[in-house]
């Protein structure tokens, strides 16, 4: 077995007399050797992927036909999400504003009647004011006091005016920015309208290539004999990426084995299918379960572990592999959009993928499997608690 790089460079450190680096530079070497490692892993699991999708092309041209319709729906759900997640942002910075707006206004038209309430007084004092307060004065004391207010007075008033006028620019500035918003309102929601068809038209296609598909089987009396190929790809890729994960072992102070039983199910929903079950006629059997859920719902991890694998596979649809360590992995299958990549790290209810169709299922759920080694577990077992329990 081929020695990870990273332990290398520890045993160098242990035997050498003298340190090789300072802590900041050793943690900086050691992220540069794993960063190195993933792209490793990375491109060993695509070389084992483009593998598998030539073998899979070879027996069945509309299975690889199916495998871009449904990438591509994948990648404009995706595109949606974002549109989504924009448009919410935008909103509330409209509501913001607007409130901003309700509250400036308010101030403007207090401050506005205060100055309103001063000129009518001053009018009504008429246009010689202060030559008549000083003509009707006979105490120089009084006098002088008189002329100090007056001036306090002709302060506050020029304070008050400029207050008005800097909220009337507050107030212009406010409306160029909801102006702007409601602009950028409206740009997203073409945008996700040019979405929403283009995703309609690939969804169109893969209806008919599924059409195409399920006559040629139907024609040709193989169903079993697909579903078996299916698993046999399947079987090759876990073992090929216990193979290649190997050199890369996870460790952790709470092991998966310690959790049996008390981990929460990825994602609400009806139970379709269960381990173990039969299926096309007995010859075959579920080797996990199928929760039927609504296109979209969120699919989370259950447990701590990396995203091992997280691309199309023939009968899995968009599949998303997380390695727990101890030999154990997740597998999370019929996935319309896959939200991690190859090397991330994912923790329990970190979501991972959004509930779909994909792999030519004529409905919206999840599959799910728990595999120690090569060979599955019934996931009953483990998984037990109901989301947001």
């Amino acid at each position: 077995m081929r020695r990870p790089a990273f332990c290398l460079l520890v045993l160098v450190a242990v035997q050498s007399p003298t340190p090789l680096a300072s802590g900041a530079e050793a943690d900086g070497e050691l992220a540069k050797v794993r960063e190195l490692e993933l792209a490793e892993v990375r491109e060993r699991i695509s070389e084992l992927k483009k593998s598998m999708d030539a073998r899979a092309a070879d027996r069945d041209r509309l299975t690889a036909e199916l495998q871009n319709a449904e990438i591509e729906i994948s990648g404009k759900r995706i595109r949606l999400r974002e549109i989504e997640r924009e448009r919410q942002y935008t909103a509330r910075r409209k509501v913001d504003l607007d409130a901003e707006m309700t509250e400036r206004a308010a101030a403007l038209d207090e401050e506005s009647t205060e100055l309103a309430a001063q000129v009518r007084a001053a009018y009504m004092s008429g246009s010689h004011e202060k030559i008549r307060m000083l003509l009707n004065q006979d105490d120089p004391a009084t006098l002088g006091r008189l002329i100090s207010y007056y001036a306090y007075l002709n302060q506050y008033r020029a304070r008050n005016i400029e207050t008005v006028s800097a909220r009337i620019r507050e107030l212009v500035q406010l409306q160029g920015r909801v102006v702007a918003e409601e602009a950028r309102l409206s740009d997203i929601r073409s945008r996700r309208q040019v979405e929403l068809t283009r995703v309609s038209t690939a969804q169109e296609r893969r209806q008919q290539l599924l059409a195409r598909l399920n006559s040629k089987i139907a024609d040709e009396g193989t169903e079993i004999d697909r579903l078996a190929a299916q698993e046999k790809d399947l079987a090759r890729l876990i073992s090929e990426l216990t193979s290649i994960l190997s050199d890369y072992p996870i460790s952790s102070e709470n092991p998966f084995s310690e959790h049996r039983g008390q981990l929460t199910w990825p994602v609400a929903g009806t139970l379709l299918h269960d381990f173990g079950q039969p299926r096309v006629g007995g010859k075959l059997k579920w080797n996990g379960v199928v929760l039927a859920a609504p296109r979209g719902r969120e699919v989370r991890s259950v447990y701590h572990g990396r995203v091992v694998f997280a691309d199309w596979l023939a009968g899995m649809g968009l599949l998303v592999i997380v390695e727990h360590g101890e030999g154990y992995m997740t597998l999370y299958g019929y996935n319309e959009t896959i939200l991690k990549n190859t090397g991330d790290w994912v923790a329990p209810g970190d979501v991972i993928a959004t509930v779909g169709d994909s792999g030519g299922q004529t409905q919206a759920g999840l599959y799910f499997e728990v595999r120690h080694g090569t060979a599955p577990v019934d996931p009953n077992r483990w998984v037990t608690r109901r989301p947001g329990g």
